[in-house]
């Protein structure tokens, strides 16, 4: 039985290695270029896969890299945009996103399917014999479509049976060139609460950073700790023949000669990509727009590509100098140091403010409750545990109170729920009302359902929350209108004030008009189509329906 096992795992690892050994066609006649790597760090998620250049433009032809079938094609206005998924028979799918369109027999069926379901985001499997490809085949164009922030080919390789996903670089390393090191941007320092100290403060410190003309870096300044304190780095890379800056493969962290922590983002599963929110310092992206990376391990976060010890805090208990050392590395094997020296000097450590706080853990289900408002925080949505402080700012004009969750910014892995009590419970239609986070005087809606003078809603961080009314329904304007017939399309942008657009719908003569949707633009718009629309006069109708219910409708003739 035992040897079952141990010839079972060598066959699994030895075919992993293999499937990570093959080389991959490139799905451009033109060379590679990357805009965007493996792991980067974005908002809320790790990058799934690599960004190819396409030449600034659209339209470029993209290529199967091997053989095999595709198993998925998906349509939206926001994410991938037109997204293929090709199954291969190495157990890899590589997955071709933002695309411009699909080639012409998927094209086609799409088509059939968004008017059979009467929508335009679609997410359709079709058989596995239905579109073969292989490799070198044309099966699209690149495009710009889905959240996609300029022309590009976001390209993923998955694991198939698992989805988790695997860095595409290393299919690739021959045909990329790469001989520029990653470079540092900043060091934090971070006493644990409540059981360190630096330089006589218990908050987290930016070292100051200094860069030779022989392009060596250095820290500037004395630095005095005593007790647990923790660290994080901020640091891009960069390739040879671009401008664009890319994410660090590699951090490693030692401490006197010893690894204290250590993070290499090579694959993972995208059950695991929200984790970002404990990997990175959360209150400075979210504050700053500054991604600094820690190196040490919250409780909570499950992330399996760290390794670390004591989860990366560094104990400092002796009157001596602690020789801490960053290594960084990217997927070439290039890489940066940074010596960062500590002195150990005895001070006094301060106890954690507690007054008219509640301590959360982060392993357990918490509860808060006063006047106005309610917060469940189901167990292991915390990263870590903490002294939960509440203030609330009263206003009588307003449907309810300003209430403020925390007194800093705290990312949560699950959602929590959040109920709040109406002043003023005016409305008739109570889907108008909604929760809405406030920072400064922008709101951002978040929604939730009315129950009984109160709204319930789910957050994913804290921050301070309110309800407002969203009464207003979408505006809905005409684009180009005089050239509609030259250019055989019809074009819309359809905007929301406050609660955005839910739905949309478009009509002509009474029947089903395939309308597509930009997300980034806010616009629609609709292909005259030969084979459904027959010559002569049309009447269009147009509804569009926020979240709140509110809706608008144009009609026109065409």
């Amino acid at each position: 039985m035992m040897k079952a096992i141990v010839v079972g795992l060598f066959c699994f690892v030895g075919g992993a290695l293999a499937v990570m050994g093959q080389a991959l066609g490139n799905p451009f006649d033109f060379p590679m270029l990357l805009s965007g790597n493996f792991g980067e760090l974005r908002n809320n998620h790790f990058h799934s896969g690599i960004d190819f250049k396409t030449q600034g433009a659209e339209g470029k032809p993209v290529r199967a890299v091997q053989d095999g079938y595709i198993a998925r094609v998906s349509v939206s206005p926001w994410g991938y945009g037109n997204v293929l998924y090709v199954n291969h028979p190495d157990g890899t799918t590589t997955v071709y996103g933002h695309l411009q369109r699909f080639a012409d027999s998927v094209s086609a069926y799409v088509k059939e399917e968004q008017y059979r379901a009467e929508r335009f985001d679609v997410n359709l499997w079709p058989a596995p014999g239905q579109f073969p490809v292989r490799k070198g085949d044309v099966i699209a164009l690149s495009g710009n479509s889905g959240s996609s922030g300029g022309p590009h080919l976001h390209f993923e390789v998955r694991l198939t049976e698992t989805e988790e996903v695997v860095d595409p670089v290393d299919y690739y390393k021959g045909r990329l060139t790469d001989r520029r090191p990653p470079k540092i941007q900043g060091v934090m320092l971070y006493p644990v609460e409540g059981r360190g100290v630096v330089n006589g403060s218990g908050e987290k410190q930016k070292l100051k950073l200094v860069t030779a003309k022989n392009g060596k870096q250095a820290i500037t300044g004395k630095i005095e700790a005593w007790g647990d304190i923790a660290l994080a780095v901020k640091a891009y890379d960069y390739m040879d023949g671009t401008g664009n800056i890319f994410g660090v493969r590699r951090i490693t962290l030692k401490a006197d000669s010893q690894t204290a922590f250590q993070s290499e983002i090579d694959r993972f599963a995208f059950s695991e990509t929200r984790y970002l929110n404990s990997f990175i310092d959360y209150e400075e992206w979210k504050d700053h727009r500054s991604f600094y990376m820690k190196s040490f391990v919250e409780p909570g976060n499950r992330l399996r590509f760290i390794r670390s010890r004591n989860a990366g805090i560094i104990h400092i208990d002796e009157e001596r100098t602690y020789h801490l050392v960053y290594h960084l590395e990217d997927a070439f094997g290039n890489a940066t140091e940074l010596p960062v020296w500590i002195e150990g000097k005895e001070q006094p450590v301060r106890a954690p403010e507690t007054d008219g706080a509640e301590y959360f853990h982060w392993k357990s289900d918490n509860r808060f409750g006063t006047k106005g408002i309610r917060l469940h925080i189901p167990a292991g949505a915390l990263y870590d545990d903490l002294y939960f402080r509440y203030s609330v700012e009263e206003d009588s004009t307003a449907l309810a109170p300003c209430h403020t969750l925390h007194h800093r910014t705290v990312a949560l892995h699950r959602a929590a729920r959040l109920s709040l009590r109406l002043l003023a419970d005016t409305l008739a239609d109570k889907r108008k009302y909604g929760i809405v986070r406030k920072q400064g005087n922008r709101l951002s809606w978040v929604g939730g359902a009315y129950r009984h003078g109160w709204v319930d809603a789910e957050i994913l961080d804290f921050g301070t929350y309110t309800i407002a009314p969203d009464t207003a329904p979408p505006v809905i304007t005409p684009l180009h209108a005089a050239s509609w017939s030259r250019d055989q399309q019809l074009a819309f942008r359809i905007t929301d004030n406050l609660s955005g657009i839910a739905s949309y719908r478009g009509e002509i003569d009474g029947r089903f008009a395939l309308f597509e949707m930009d997300g980034k633009k806010a616009s629609i718009r609709y292909r005259f189509d030969k084979t459904r629309l027959t010559p002569g006069r049309h009447t269009l109708t147009l509804t569009v329906a926020d979240a709140c219910g509110n809706e608008s409708v144009y009609t026109c003739s065409f």
